[in-house]
């Protein structure tokens, strides 16, 4: 290999090119970061919903319970 390290160089094209890539690569990780602690609220819900009673799961009807209190008439 070279002993003249490209990172290192006086070329501000590759320094801007070598800090745009890690802005990137960091953007990537923040992402991934978030995207694993949505993953991570899901996988709790998801196991204390496990840990419920079937019951509690239940729900009646909401429509068990409406009632016509006005009729109208056409005439």
């Amino acid at each position: 290999m070279s002993e003249q390290n490209l990172y290192d160089g006086e070329d501000h094209i590759i320094r801007l090119r070598v800090w745009a890539l890690g802005q990137m690569v960091w953007g990537a990780f923040i992402a991934g970061a978030g995207i694993a602690a949505i993953a991570a609220i899901l996988v709790v819900v998801w196991v204390i919903g496990l840990l419920l009673p079937e019951q509690s799961k239940q729900m009646p009807s909401p429509y068990g319970e409406v009632q016509i209190v006005h009729a109208v008439e056409v005439v």
